[in-house]
């Protein structure tokens, strides 16, 4: 192991700051820190501080520093951490998943004694030791605490083994104890199993030792047994001290411990099983090491000191990459952390962990499956995770590696494939799940399933369905390791797949017929004869599969016939369930489409056949109350109900509104609830909840048995009786004898005329016989009809006419009209009778009567008695009734109705109006019409007038002669031609062409015609008639049909239809796309002419290329002829083929015509090739050198052509002297042996000095004639060109006539060239020269004249060193001046004229202060920069800087920035200041802090708990003003003023602090009240104010009214500006003053003062309350410091009140109520106010404190 020190992350403190713990969170994300000042800091994996909290106290009144911290753990889900501390509590705080989150206590368990170390296992509770021996464990989910052992000696320390099953304690006398809190597989026993020979303060426990280490400087390793194995003794190393802590790698194969200064590392060597120590690290300033914490994923150890610093090592033995993805990090030998690169995988960047629990080392670690799945070896195992959900197992594995297949297509279980045998893996497990012997390893050939889907009643589903062989299907049980069945299939099968319980087994066979097995009886059925996909839908028991175009859905698998489908287009290729949607993706192309299951009847299906009534519940919870969830909650209701799961059934009912069985359901489970309370057993059993069960489910006779079974007829009747099951009831209570019958029948006969049950009582009472009381009975239930039957039944009543009427009324009210006409007539009222039975509809008995009765009334009945039938649809019974009523209207009307067409027929007969008969001759004639009694249909037509609806039917019927006839006679010529248009496209469609065609010329329509031929494709017909009536579209139509017969293939037709529409040209094309080039030849030579042929006859030689094209083209004499056009139209591809194999002489000029054409694109490398080829070289060059690539062309020339190498060079040098480029020009010219060109060209150049300089070198007869034209051109001439003259300067310079090299630079003017930097150098190089080579006067001269030029330019800088150059000193001051070159004026000043310095400098100011910069001006001219930052509004800088140079300059800028606050209504910020600065007791200050504390005293606002920061600075600052002035003893007579001032601040400042806690709400007031005698000094409408409120606060009504009454007669006083009219009674006999100073302005905002005077005026009205200041014992004023006798007593320090009695003395003369100093204290302890314990510490400091006074102010 390698220990690598990263960095610090908690820096070291100057003395002892003990880091006293360290914890990282099992997730790796946290290290937590305990510092010595009880604050946990929280930091991130890479050491960087996110976050912090305190901790707090068992209990505040102790302090904060009344305990310590003595360990920290995580809780196993990182969200929790336990703090132990010594004032006897652990405290669990919840800091959540994410930084940042608020920290909560969730946890306290307080102890006996100090708690004095702890753990927390990941598989247990929080372990714990206590000073007193006890070793507890806490219980955070019910927040209770047990001794899991004890002894008398305080523990030292706990740790928890690797698994976090179980723990060790260790013991102050050396005793080691071995305890498990979890289950364990490889538990040893526990209890005392070491007695070490010092306290074992530094332990650990690994895999295979318990190591401890003390202060012995012996680090001793014990067996698992606890006996010594190992020991490292260091006794004798003076250097070492003693071991103070230590740490295991989570391996357990890595240890660190620490002392003083020193790290010691050690390894495990699993070979010899020893450790072995691998190296020290010595850290100097360590210190002592008082805390180590190991990542659990072993990559960071952190190490705490003494001096509180915390330090970051990485512990790593080898990192590796896996194909640039994954980061193998190896932090031990068994142990890797693999972390995705790029934070990428499923855990972002955090990774996982993957351990040998044996403690093997881990090597070849592979990541498979599409990046989610872990593969890694040891010697003796294989190690398997699923990276996605963290889950990893390790299995013994004795394969040789390389030989096995992995195969990962199932999430739970890793398929592991060799030499014919398949093993299972679960993830997560340790041991193989089982293996089979197999050959088909096609994972649609294997499927298996493991707890996919929780049933109820199962808890372990583990089962797998392979194939034995190709027809034969094993299903096995992977729990139990048996194999339930084999199941033998006719063919071949290629997919099969368990659902997810395992209960069905789906599997396709080769003919794609799709087969079920139950897996419990091995049935098989075929579901599907033909399926291209099948799946289960994920998470249920739904099957989806297609069927050609048909998707089949199976809802219920149990019933396969029962199956939902759908018709879709396309391959289904998936079944996706997310987000509470089942979609089936269906891909139909390049197009997805998706189509929705029911969601609904999927979850709840599966819920319901899992028997998981919950789980269905649970789902149903989630729906919106449709019809369809509806009925799922009625379903579950009736399951629940029927399995008695009543608590779900509440719930059903409860969804439903069925309110009565939610109650009834609630009185049952209340039953089940408490015998379950009494009995400890399920209430279900109980006789009553079983009655009522019974009752619930309507078998009240099995109710009533149950109940007489346990003797509770009492029970049973009641249960008749609520059920208003009376008559039960009382047969019950008649059979047993029961002796409350006859009152039960009453109760029974008043219940039901309590209930409105009248009739059911009229039936007793005409049962007992009273028939008076049973029709009064059943005349109040509304059943008249009833009473009528009793009452003519019974002869007295039936002579009674009173009740007669009465019951007749009834039944005429209740619409029984039929019933009150029978009534009527057998009492003899016949027409009252008659008028009942009209109204009643009864015409059949109204008829009867009438005829006897009335006979002139029969018509009207009987044609009433029709419209009666007619309303009810009987029209047929009413065709007699209107007859007999004479109406034959309504009679024909009534027979249509009815279809008696005979009778309707007859009836027409006799009525003689043909208009109102015209609509039932219409239907008369349909009806026949569709009879095909076309005759009879014409006869009511014609009569009716209906002559088109006759013709139509003829038209039909087929029948054209006779719709002929009737058209002719009874329609216009438009409407016939229509008809015979008609009937033309029915002879068309009858295939009589001929006859079709003349029906259409007859009626003028040719192109209907011509469209029938087209569609019949008799085209030659067609072009007849196209000819014929539509000669200019002949051609058109031709080109038409021939493009029509090329699709379909019919050449030669088409191309006489294109000949015939002259478009040759087209069929040409027609034969050359379809490959027929000698009817394409033929075409084109005879309807194109000779070039077309050939033209054709090139392209024919193209298709066949090689000889068969020259033999082609031979043939036709047009060789030559294509070789040409074949170069004209850049084939030179087929030109060369043809030009070699016959014509070789004509392949140069196809070389040089390609080369042509490619130097035109630019090819010049494929064109130079070309041009050689066709031996012309000399083209190429050219080529080059008009593309001016004078490389290439002389490479060219030199290889091809030498001649035209000179040219090349001349080309060149032109083109190099173009560029200006003249060296280069005369190399390449002197290379071509052409030296007369470069003199030419450096003299049409003007540079004569080259040319005269090669002329003398190469042509030096031609020197002298050449030397004269340079004098004539140049010299003779004057030039106005700067860089004419600055060439010519420099040649005269090269030439060493400097003299004139200067007057040509000095010639260079502003005029010639407005380059600035141009003049500049011009200029400077004239002093160079100057300088160096010309007499001083000359230098002087040129400096008098270029200076003021390079001033004039704005070369400030070049004219100072031009000046220089000529002795003008004060000239080249002020140019440096002018640069802003202070350094070298001020250089130049002192060195070469000291008299300019003071010049300098002032003019250094001046440019300081005209740009603003302060910081530079302080140096010379503080005043002066001082100045400028106040100008600049930078008082804080000009504060600081003020500050450096004493405080005489600090107070008087302090003073003007106080004096401007206060003006603009800053009096806090002034008040900052000077808390800031100090505030001295000088003179002139005096004004400021006196407006300072009056401004502060004036606002209202600072009267809060908040204000009393600013009344503390307040008091602060006078009392320091006090203090000096009285050191300084006064001088200047203002230490009373500044005393008065101290005094209110502080009472200001106290009352403050005491609004923070309401215990002392009444000082406040006090305070309040006291403060009104100063309003000499403070505002008086505010201090009556803020008096009135807190005397109102406190329930001092009279004062509160006294102090807010003058408080607004003070408000009306401001806005008058006079106190005149104040009223001074209340305050005669206090030393509250009268004569006050007026403010300026109101203090208290306009809604406050509302609210006091509505306060005033409601408490005016108010007789309890009186105007008057309450008086205390001295008969005075309360709160008044002059007695009765003028006596004067000293004010409270604390309340302002006098001190009257029990008076506290302080130690400078000031004095308290002992009373309200008392309170103050206690109230201080209390609530821990800081504020108020700053008031007790400045009273303390400023009057000397209380002798004795026992307050600690921490």
């Amino acid at each position: 192991m390698n220990i690598k020190h990263l960095k610090n992350i908690l820096p070291p403190q100057d003395g002892a700051a003990k880091i006293t713990a360290l914890a990282w969170s099992p997730n790796n994300l946290k290290l937590a820190v305990s510092t010595a000042e009880r604050v946990i800091l929280l930091f991130d994996e890479s050491g960087e501080r996110r976050d912090k909290f305190s901790t707090k106290p068992a209990d505040a009144k102790y302090g904060k520093k009344s305990y310590l911290v003595k360990a920290i753990a995580f809780s196993p889900d990182s969200t929790k951490i336990s703090v132990a501390q010594t004032d006897n509590i652990i405290y669990v705080y919840k800091i959540g998943e994410d930084w940042g989150e608020k920290k909560v206590i969730c946890n306290k368990f307080v102890q006996s004694s100090q708690v004095t170390c702890l753990t927390w296992p990941y598989e247990g509770p929080i372990v714990y030791g206590l000073l007193e021996g006890k070793v507890r464990a806490a219980n955070i989910k019910t927040n209770k605490s047990q001794t899991l052992y004890q002894t008398d000696s305080y523990v030292v320390a706990v740790t928890p083994n690797l698994r976090g099953t179980a723990f060790l304690a260790g013991h102050a006398d050396g005793s080691v104890v071995r305890f498990y809190v979890a289950d364990d597989p490889i538990a040893e026993p526990q209890g005392k199993i070491i007695s070490h020979s010092v306290p074992p303060y530094a332990m650990a426990w690994t895999n295979t030792n318990i190591i401890i280490a003390g202060s012995d400087k012996r680090i001793v390793v014990y067996n698992k047994a606890g006996k010594t194995q190992q020991q490292f003794d260091y006794s004798r190393d003076p250097t070492e001290r003693e071991f103070s802590s230590m740490a295991t790698s989570p391996s357990g194969q890595a240890l660190v411990v620490g002392s003083y200064d020193r790290l010691r590392i050690y390894d495990y060597n699993t070979s010899r099983g020893m450790w072995e120590e691998k190296g020290t690290r010595q850290f100097e300033g360590f210190y002592t090491i008082t805390t180590l914490a190991w990542k659990r994923d072993g990559s960071r150890l952190a190490c705490g000191t003494l001096c509180g610093a915390v330090e970051l090592f990485d512990s790593v033995l080898r990192r590796s990459v896996w194909k640039n993805k994954w980061e193998m990090t190896f932090v031990g030998p068994s142990q890797v952390l693999v972390k995705p690169l790029a934070g990428s995988g499923p855990f972002g960047s955090r990774g996982v962990i993957l351990r040998s629990q044996y403690g093997f080392e881990i090597h070849d670690v592979r990541i498979m499956g599409k990046d989610r799945y872990l593969v890694a070896r040891t010697n003796e195992t294989l190690l398997l995770g699923d990276l996605h959900r963290n889950l990893l197992s390790e299995v013994h594995w004795g394969v040789e590696p390389g030989t096995e297949k992995f195969y990962f297509d199932n999430e739970n279980v890793c398929l592991i494939f060799n030499a014919g045998e398949l093993s299972l893996v679960e993830y997560g497990n340790n041991d193989i799940l089982g293996s089979v012997r197999t050959e088909f390893m096609n994972p649609h050939l294997i499927s298996v399933r493991l707890n996919e889907r929780r049933q109820s009643g199962i808890d372990d589903n583990k089962k797998m369905a392979y194939l034995l062989d190709l027809k034969t299907i094993c299903v096995v049980d992977l729990t139990y390791g048996v194999t339930l069945g084999q199941v033998n299939h006719d063919s071949r099968i290629d997919w099969l797949e368990l659902n997810e319980t395992s209960s069905q087994l789906l599997f396709r066979d080769k003919r794609q017929r799709l087969m079920l097995i139950n897996v419990s009886n091995l049935q098989k059925s075929t579901i599907l004869n033909y399926s291209t996909f099948v799946q289960w839908v994920p998470g249920s028991d739904v099957v989806v599969a297609q069927s050609r175009e048909q998707l089949c859905v199976w809802y219920n698998i149990d019933i396969p016939e029962r199956v939902t489908t759908f018709q879709i287009k396309g391959e289904v290729v998936d079944v996706e369930r997310a987000d509470g949607r089942t979609e089936v993706i269906v891909q139909d192309g390049v197009q997805e489409l998706s189509y929705a299951l029911d969601e609904g009847l999927i979850e709840f299906g599966t819920a319901i056949d899992d028997g998981d009534f919950l789980r269905a519940m649970n789902y149903l919870e989630t729906l919106p109350l449709t019809a369809e969830a509806e009925t799922m909650w009625r379903t579950l209701a009736r399951l629940t109900l029927e399995g008695r799961h009543l608590y779900i059934a509440e719930r059903c009912f409860a969804a439903l509104g069925d309110v009565s069985k939610v109650r009834y359901l609630q009185g049952i489970n209340e039953i089940r609830q408490k015998i379950q309370e009494k009995t400890g057993e399920d209430g279900i059993q109980h006789y009553e909840a079983q009655a009522r069960l019974a009752i619930l489910d309507k078998q009240f006779k099995t109710a009533e048995g149950i109940y007489l079974d346990y003797n509770n007829l009492d029970a049973a009747m009641e249960m008749y009786q609520n059920l208003h099951k009376w008559d039960e009831a009382v047969q019950l209570a008649e059979v047993k004898g029961h002796s409350e019958v006859e009152s039960l029948k009453r109760a029974h006969t008043q219940w039901l005329l309590d209930t409105h049950q009248e009739e059911r009582a009229g039936q007793l009472k005409e049962a007992e016989g009273d028939y008076w009381a049973a029709i009064n009975m059943y005349l109040k239930a509304g059943m008249p009809a009833r009473a009528a039957r009793l009452a003519t039944n019974v002869d007295e009543m039936r002579e009674d006419p009173e009740l007669i009427h009465r019951i007749a009324t009834s039944l005429l009210k209740a619409e029984l009209n039929e019933q009150a006409g029978e009534l009527y007539e057998k009492v003899g009222k016949p027409q009252d009778a008659l008028v009942s039975y009209r109204k009643g509809r009864a015409y059949s008995r109204a008829v009867e009567l009438a005829r006897h009765a009335f006979p002139s009334e029969v018509v009207h009945l009987e044609e009433e008695w029709g419209d009666q039938l007619v309303s009810n649809k009987q029209t047929d019974a009413a065709i007699s009734h209107y007859i007999e009523a004479g109406n034959n209207i309504k009679a024909l009307d009534a027979a249509i109705s009815a279809r008696q067409w005979r009778k309707a027929i007859q009836i027409i007969e006799v009525i003689d109006d043909d208009e109102a008969l015209k609509p039932y001759l219409m239907k008369l004639g349909q009806y026949y019409a569709g009879l095909n009694d076309l005759p009879k249909a014409e006869r009511f037509y014609v009569k009716g007038g209906m002559y088109n609806e006759a013709i139509t039917m003829y038209n039909q019927a087929g029948k054209w002669e006779k719709a002929h006839q009737l058209a002719s006679k009874f329609m216009g010529a438009d409407k016939v031609a229509v008809m015979y248009v008609n009937q033309a496209q029915v002879l068309e469609s009858e295939g009589k062409f001929r006859e079709a065609e003349r029906l259409y010329i007859s009626v003028h329509e040719p192109d209907l015609a011509i469209t029938m031929y087209k569609n019949q494709r008799q085209f030659d017909q067609m072009m007849r008639l196209v000819k014929e009536y539509h000669t200019e579209l002949v051609e058109s139509t031709h080109l038409h049909l021939a493009a029509q017969l090329e699709q379909e293939n019919n050449y030669h037709e088409a191309e006489k239809h294109f000949i015939a529409g002259a478009d040759w040209k087209a069929a040409v094309n027609m034969y050359r796309g379809a490959d027929m080039w000698e009817d394409a030849y033929r075409v084109a030579k005879k309807d194109g002419g000779a070039n077309s042929g050939k033209q054709v006859a090139f392209l024919w030689a193209r298709t066949l290329r090689g000889d068969a094209a020259v033999k082609l083209l031979n043939k036709f004499g047009l060789l030559e002829q294509c070789i040409d056009y074949a170069c004209e139209s850049m084939q030179f591809e087929f030109a060369f083929e043809l030009a070699r194999i016959a014509m070789k002489q004509k392949v140069p000029d196809i070389h040089y015509k390609y080369a042509m054409v490619l130097e035109d694109e630019s090819k010049f490398s494929e064109a130079e090739a070309q041009f050689i080829q066709a031996g012309k070289p000399k083209e190429a060059v050219l080529m080059y050198v008009h593309a001016q690539d004078w490389e290439s062309a002389q490479r060219v020339a030199e290889a091809h052509d030498p001649e035209s190498v000179g040219d090349v060079l001349v080309g060149q040098a032109k083109m190099a002297c173009n560029d200006r480029d003249y060296p280069r020009a005369e190399a390449l010219l002197l290379r071509a042996q052409r030296p007369e060109l470069a003199v030419k060209f450096y003299r049409d150049s003007n540079q004569w000095m080259e040319a005269l300089r090669v002329c003398k070198e190469y042509l030096p007869h031609k020197l002298s004639a050449l030397q004269d034209e340079y004098d004539r051109t140049v010299l003779s001439r004057g030039s106005h060109d700067a860089q004419t003259l600055m060439n010519q300067a420099r040649q005269w310079e090269e030439s060493g006539e400097y003299s004139r090299a200067v007057e040509c630079y000095i010639k260079v003017t502003p005029n010639m060239t407005s380059d600035a930097s141009v003049l500049e150098k011009s200029w400077n190089k004239a002093r160079e020269l100057a300088v160096k080579f010309l007499p001083a006067e000359k230098v002087d001269d040129v400096a008098r004249v270029l200076g003021p030029r390079l001033l004039d330019i704005k070369r400030y800088s070049a004219a100072a060193q031009m000046f220089l150059a000529g002795d003008m000193n004060k000239e080249a001051i002020d140019a440096f001046i002018t640069a802003q070159e202070w350094n070298k004026a001020k250089k130049v000043a002192s060195e070469l004229e000291p008299r300019y310095e003071s010049y300098v400098d002032s003019a250094y100011k001046d440019f300081l202060k005209t740009e603003g910069k302060a910081e530079a001006l302080a140096d010379v001219d503080l005043t002066g920069a001082l100045d400028m930052y106040v100008e600049a509004g930078q008082w804080s800088r000009a504060l600081d800087t003020a500050a450096t140079h004493g405080p005489q300059l600090l107070h008087k800028y302090l003073a003007r920035y106080a004096t401007s606050l206060i003006k603009e209504g800053k009096a806090v910020e002034a008040l900052g200041l000077y808390k800031q600065y100090g505030a001295p007791a000088f003179t002139q200050n005096y004004n400021i802090y006196r407006r300072l504390s009056l401004d502060l005293m004036s606002l209202h606002e600072l009267c809060s708990p908040q204000g009393y920061r600013t009344w503390a600075d307040l008091r602060d600052l006078l009392l320091n003003l006090v203090d000096n002035l009285i050191q300084h003893q006064d001088t200047d007579g203002v230490l009373k003023e500044f005393e008065l001032l101290l005094l209110l601040s502080h009472y200001l400042a106290a009352r403050s602090a005491y609004m923070a806690t309401p215990q002392l709400e009444k000082i406040v007031a006090k305070v309040s009240v006291s403060l009104l005698r100063y309003t000499h000094a403070l505002p008086a409408d505010k201090a009556f104010y803020e008096a009135g409120m807190s005397c109102k606060e406190v329930g001092w009504k009279n004062m509160a009214f006294v102090f807010l009454n003058r408080f607004l007669d003070l408000c009306e006083a401001i806005e008058e500006g006079s106190l005149d009219s104040l009223d001074h009674t209340d305050f005669i006999d206090t030393d509250i003053p009268y004569e006050i100073p007026l403010p300026d302005t109101l203090s208290i905002p306009d809604n406050l003062r509302e609210e006091a005077k509505e306060w005033v005026l409601a408490v005016s009205m108010d007789q309890q309350v009186e105007q008057s200041l309450p008086l205390d014992e001295r008969m005075v004023y309360e709160a008044s410091l002059m007695g009765g006798d003028n006596t004067s007593f000293p004010p409270c320090i604390i309340s302002g009140y006098p001190v009257v009695r029990s008076r506290l003395d302080l130690k400078r003369g000031q004095a308290a109520n002992k009373e309200d100093w008392n309170k103050l204290v206690m109230a201080t302890k209390v609530s821990s106010s800081p504020e108020a314990q700053d008031v007790l510490k400045f009273v303390t400091g400023w009057c000397g404190g209380v002798p004795g006074m026992g307050y600690n102010f921490q």
